[in-house]
């Protein structure tokens, strides 16, 4: 048997060598700026390192220990703490940069039913893996050159067309819990769950109407800006902190997942996957500022959506039958909307009624108080390049959740037609991720890898960047009220350090614990948190009687009420956004209209006197 230990431990040496050396740069928020091509260098170093320790493990495992032009490769298998080596090899006879399967059971007894099967990349798939990370890096550099203030950090001077706010609001929503859990919800399910982003569709012109006339008139930097100026900073505060804390847990696991169904199918290494997309999120977010996010957005977009048509067609024509094969056999076997459930008393039913009613007030939620999609509506030069952005936005979200819903059941007909390459171990979370090392060809796998870690670092990059400027908006300013604007600038990129180490971090403890499904997880958190916060601008905007006091208890009912209902019933976690949004408004216009306040002036800060800014 070849093994790799020496190779690894060898290149767990020079990785913490470099971490040292990155170490030393001493990021002190004054000496932010004047370091960051310093550590640029020293992160490259990490990066050059890392390369290597790949690159190392792949040629000594492709070295031909016998003379006898075959491929010793390590045999895994399933773990408890994950997965492991064997000390049985299985003999291979690849083509340069191909992909290895690597086989759990013998050679020997010729089987591979029931088989975990991971694949080597190779280096042509590696090389253009490495290409992609390094353009991102390379449009973080490029517009770190327009920055030096904290609007250019924050807003990119209002100078980013509609278009590409668009793609960056799109790519921003579409994590990787949207690219890989949806596809996997299609293919073991149906496409029920395309109704959440009908939902998106029907809250846009909302939004417009009601909501985006409020940012612009302000001029905000921070969402929770409004909520001052409508309540207090009692208020503010509470959707601010809510919103950072959100984004820590959301950025852990948009970093956790990819890592984990790619180390699952492929050769990666789980921790140096999520460390790698980690580090080069903080850089280009760090050195180029919101501008540097749109762009690689744009980027990260279309990669994604090129990967999504990709795999779709792969999976179609590598189905028994080609197109008709796949549009029979879905049909068939009711992957459409054959069995689906569109009405149901029942609310603990996850009916098309309960998702698209539900969803409407999750997305009301996203769309009008999560501060990284609110930002985009600042970026641009006016509120009808703004609107624009929003329903291109709205556009895309149907036509792409439509395409993941695609792949989805392509990849039921493909395995449905083909169950000797299905491997019994991979959970449907990690389904398109062993599709792709598995079936497609060299070069392909590169690009679609790379499209699964866009999909990570739109959001990642995006939630860094609105996390700073929620914090300084809502925080530091209140902290500090004389800072300087150079000063907070170099606050805000201590703050996106800090922020991507924590959420880095916590990713790689995620690593070790296993979450059925974190798609259903995350419309959890988003219910729970999003509520309250959606009740409060509804408050502020609609009603002239609610008042800081009576909409802050309104909150804490909202949370208290989710708490329980979560504790001692069944009801659907899609309902859990509207059942909160209700009890905040509800409870805080009834407080309101008891408790006694004191008059103040909201000439534009509700519908009913917006014009009187």
């Amino acid at each position: 048997m070849i093994s790799l230990q020496p190779a690894r431990t060898a290149a767990a040496d020079r990785l913490k060598l470099a971490l040292a050396t990155l170490a030393g740069a001493r990021f002190r928020p004054a000496s932010l700026v004047a370091t960051r091509r310093q550590f640029l260098v020293r992160l490259l170093c990490v990066l050059a390192l890392w390369c290597s320790w790949f690159s190392a493990e792949t040629l000594h495992a492709a070295r031909d220990p016998g003379g006898t032009g075959h491929t010793a490769v390590p045999d895994v298998q399933s773990g408890s703490d994950g997965l492991s080596e064997s000390a049985a090899p299985v003999a291979v006879n690849p083509t340069p940069g191909s992909i290895v399967l690597v086989d759990r059971t013998s050679a020997a007894a010729g089987g591979t039913g029931g088989a975990h099967r991971r694949a080597k990349l190779g280096w042509i798939n590696t090389l253009v893996m490495a290409g992609y990370l390094a353009g991102m890096v390379g449009i973080g550099l490029y517009c770190s050159r327009r920055g030096g203030s904290t609007d250019a950090f924050f807003r990119g001077g209002q100078r980013i067309p509609s278009w590409a706010a668009g793609l960056s609001i799109y790519a921003t929503m579409v994590s990787s819990i949207s690219y890989m859990a949806l596809p996997a919800k299609a293919y073991a399910t149906d496409w029920s769950y395309l109704f959440n982003t009908v939902a998106i569709v029907a809250v846009t012109p909302v939004v417009i109407a009601f909501y985006l006339p409020f940012f612009r008139r302000l001029n905000v930097t921070s969402a929770y800006e409004y909520l001052e100026k409508r309540f207090n900073v009692v208020v503010s505060l509470f959707g601010s902190a809510s919103f950072i804390l959100m984004q820590f847990g959301r950025m852990a696991i948009v970093l956790y997942l990819p890592a984990i169904a790619l180390s699952t199918v492929s050769s990666l290494d789980v921790y140096l996957c999520i460390v790698l997309v980690g580090l080069l999120c903080i850089l280009y977010t760090m050195i180029g500022g919101i501008e540097a996010v749109v762009w690689t957005d744009v980027a990260q977009a279309t990669i994604l959506l090129g990967g999504a048509v990709l795999s779709l067609g792969f999976a179609i024509l590598k189905t028994d039958g080609g197109l008709a094969g796949f549009w029979s056999l879905a049909h068939q076997e009711g992957k459409f909307f054959e069995n689906a459930v569109w009405w149901s008393s029942d609310l603990t039913v996850a009916s098309i009624t309960v998702i698209f009613v539900g969803s409407l007030f999750n997305n009301l939620s996203t769309y009008t108080t999560s501060q990284d999609v609110v930002q985009r509506y600042m970026i641009t030069s006016d509120p009808k390049a703004a609107r624009r952005s929003i329903w291109l936005n709205a556009r895309l979200s149907l036509v792409g959740s439509a395409l993941f819903f695609l792949v989805g059941t392509a990849l039921f007909t493909f395995f449905r037609t083909h169950a000797d390459r299905m491997d019994p171990l991979v959970s449907d979370d990690q389904i398109l991720p062993l599709f792709i090392v598995q079936e497609m060809p060299v070069g392909v796998v590169g690009l679609l890898v790379a499209a699964i870690f866009a999909a990570a670092q739109s959001t990642v990059s995006s939630s860094l960047n609105s996390i700073a400027s929620a914090w300084i908006t809502d925080f530091h300013r209140l902290i500090w009220p004389d800072s300087t604007d150079r000063g907070r600038l170099r606050v805000a990129q201590g703050i996106v350090l800090f922020a991507g180490l924590v959420a880095t971090g916590v990713a790689c403890v995620m690593a070790g614990r296993n979450i059925k499904s974190l798609w259903d997880s995350f419309i959890t958190v988003l219910g729970l948190t999003g509520g309250a916060v959606c009740g409060l601008f509804i408050l502020g905007i609609f009603t002239r009687r609610a008042h800081g006091s009576g909409a802050f208890i309104g909150a804490l009912a909202s949370i208290a009420a989710l708490i329980l209902v979560q504790s001692f019933t069944a009801v659907s976690f899609f309902l859990y956004g509207a059942i909160g949004t209700s009890v905040c408004v509800v409870v805080g216009y009834a407080a309101s209209m008891i408790i006694p306040s004191g008059s103040k002036p909201l000439a534009g800060l509700t519908l009913h006197a917006i014009d009187r800014l």
